[in-house]
Parts: C-alpha cells; structure tokens; sequence
C-alpha cells in the first residue's frame, strides 16, 4: 500500500525562518522558526497518513497490522517500530555539540535511569531509550558542519595558536603525549571549567581572535569560533572547533555520523536519516544539560583524517546509494528524467521523499504523485512499485 504522509514540523529555536520555503514552498505564514520536518512514527513528532478521504497516524497504522506494513524481516528485526526517522533540518543558527551513545551504552544507561526514578521529561536525563542513533545528512545547500576529532598534532597546533595562557601546561601534555588517553585528559579538563574559570578561557580564546590562524585550515577554525561566539558567548564550547574538523557539504554530498564521535550541525538545509532514538549527550554550545563524565564516557576519542569524513556514493545507473555501516536506515538518491522507470521490490516499511520536481508511484492499482517536500510511506505489503518522472526530478528512498 502506498500512502501520502502529512508530516509535523518542529519550530526550534535555531530553525530557518525562510529555508524550507525558499526550496519548497512550504508556507511559514507566522514567520516561525522551520528547525526540522519529521517524517516516521516517533512519539515526539508522528506523520499522519492520507488514504483517500481517510488520515490516521502512522503508528496506529503499524500498530494495526505490523507485519503487513513493517514485512516480517523488519519485525523479526526491530520490534513493532519503524526503525528509523526521515528529516528535512534547516539550521540558521548553531546546534549543540552532540554526542551519540553506541547500542549497548544507551541500553544500559536507559534501564539505569529508569532504576533511579528519573523522569522522561527530566532535564537532566540523559537516556530518553534504549537505542543509538547513527545518523546521515544529505545536503540540500552549503551544509557547515563540525565531525570527529582532528589528528593529534592539528589539534596541538591549533590551540598553541590559541594562546591560552591557562592551557599551557595541558597543551605541553598532549604533544608531548598524543594518544587517545591524552587527549580525553584534555578535552574533558576543558569541558570541566565552571565559573570564572571558564570565563577567563573562554576570554584568552577569543582576546584578538582576528589575528589567529597561520593558513587557511587554521584560519578556518578560528573563524569558526568567531562565528559561534555571536551565538553562545561564553560558552565552553567555543573551543571544539579546535578539536573537531569544520567541513562545508556541498549540494548533494553527504556525511556519516557515527556513535560515540562529537558533532554539530552548524548552518544549512539538508535531508537526514537516523536511528528512531532521542538520544542525546552535549558538550558544549548549548544552555541545555551536560553530563561532562557521562559525555566522555561515551566518546571515542580517535581523530579521524578530513578526507574521510565525506560518505562516498555508489553509482548504478540512475541510483545513487549512500553505504552506512547501520542496519538501521539505508538511502538512496533517485535521479528521474522523462521516459525513465525505476522498478523496486519491496519486503519492509520504505518511505519515498521527492526533493527536485515530482515522480509518480504506481503499486497494483494504487497510483501515487509527489512533488518537492512530498512523501510517501509504502508498506512492506506493497511487494513493488515503480517510479517514474515527468521531466527532471530526485526522490530520497529510506529503507532498512
């Protein structure tokens, strides 16, 4: 079966006010904040599915017959759920720098929160499930990013730059010694400072910061935390872009980002899939809570070469698949063009979003169109479908 979803949209904060109707046309008659679409059946933010004359939620769909809608691998696999959740995230100012626990971490830590009596809502909860949540985002526009820790002698270097009176004797240790233990020495010592200590860090980072950087990669990084100081003055987090790569996605590149490795999606519009799991640990750029020794216990503190932040694509045809190393979610970017007829076998809950132009769907004797910011869900009882187009167009399809 295939259905039309109606999808809710999350009005944080930081949210474009203009970006998803500047590319789709959504309208934003309020002038509100258009953070992130949300398309799956998490609690927190529920597509509505349109049948005809009839809508109901998605998850009372799955709830209805979850083998029929999820296909009984997906169910053997996952549970009664949709194991992953689709966005559209239009970022005008910073997010949090974020952190993800792996599977077996964010089971443990779930049930242990639940023994102490910590509540969902809780702000100082740390573990909203049981569940990781590995993540992809897909560039609509230039897409500013932070991903994973730099090589040691960068991060040195960076922050000798710096010229952090108070740091001297923590830099000295890491290049004298760098290696992963080190470094979690150090990034938790400074994700540690409270008070007037952090102030006056905070204050010698930022003291001439125009004049800092030797190259275009330092210069970089050092603009970067410019930039962040306008949005979160005083913030610890000012320091990351020292620790971590500062990447700008082009349109259609895309980006893996794993558990355990620090984050933070700056400034842009793009598509992003991950894991069905709100779960979330900070460090930094944020008013929000942060749990310094439960953030370190759960980050790999291994630097990661710049080249290999960027996912590389699998080209057959007119199919441009994206490998991650999850079971969780998979995508694939579908280039339409007139005449054109992808044909696909379905044994599990698939979503199809359009992005550029429009597409046709055709299961059995059910006949589906979508244009840009349009979804489908197509259940696993679906068994196939084709899609085809009327001029130039791109769907994203998700499945696992």
């Amino acid at each position: 079966m295939l259905y039309h979803l109606d999808n809710p949209i999350q009005n944080y904060a930081w949210g474009s006010k203009t970006s998803l109707t500047d590319l789709f046309g959504i309208a934003n008659p309020n002038g509100e904040p258009q953070a992130e679409m949300w398309m799956g059946a998490h609690p927190n933010g529920c597509s509505t599915v349109r049948d005809h004359e009839e809508s109901f939620s998605l998850r009372e769909l799955i709830d209805a017959s979850p083998e029929s809608v999820l296909g009984t691998r997906m169910l053997n696999t996952f549970g009664a759920d949709l194991p992953y959740l689709l966005k559209f995230l239009a970022a005008a100012e910073p997010l949090s720098i974020q952190v993800h626990p792996k599977k077996s971490k964010a089971a443990a830590g779930f049930e242990r929160e639940n023994t102490l009596g910590i509540a969902l809502s809780a702000a100082n909860r740390n573990y909203k499930d049981a569940n990781h949540k590995p993540e992809l985002v897909y560039a609509l526009t230039p897409y500013l990013a932070m991903n994973a820790f730099r090589p040691f002698a960068d991060i040195v270097t960076l922050f000798e730059q710096a010229n952090c009176a108070d740091l001297a004797k923590q830099v000295s240790a890491l290049k004298a010694n760098e290696s992963s233990e080190q470094l979690k020495t150090f990034f938790e010592f400074i994700l540690s400072r409270e008070g007037e200590e952090k102030a006056t860090l905070v204050t010698q980072l930022l003291d001439n910061i125009d004049s800092k950087g030797c190259d275009a990669n330092s210069r970089l990084a050092f603009d970067t935390v410019k930039m962040l100081s306008g949005f979160y003055s005083g913030d610890i987090g000012l320091f990351s872009p020292l620790f971590l790569h500062v990447i700008e996605l082009q349109p259609g590149q895309a980006m893996f980002l794993d558990a355990e490795t620090p984050h933070a999606y700056l400034r842009g519009t793009g598509v992003e899939i991950m894991a069905n799991s709100d779960n979330v640990l900070r460090a930094g750029l944020t008013p929000k809570h942060m749990d310094v020794a439960e953030l370190v216990a759960n980050t790999r503190f291994e630097p990661v070469a710049f080249d290999a932040l960027l996912t590389a694509s699998v080209v057959d045809g007119a199919v441009q698949r994206f490998p991650v190393p999850v079971a969780d979610f998979s995508i694939e970017v579908i280039t339409l063009t007139e005449g054109y007829e992808h044909r696909q076998t379905v044994d599990g809950a698939e979503i199809l979003l359009c992005i550029e132009g429009e597409a046709y769907v055709n299961s059995v004797e059910q006949h589906r169109h979508i244009t840009a910011s349009e979804s489908l869900f197509v259940t696993a009882a679906a068994g196939h479908y084709i899609i085809k187009g009327k001029g130039k167009g791109k769907v994203v399809r998700i499945s696992a």
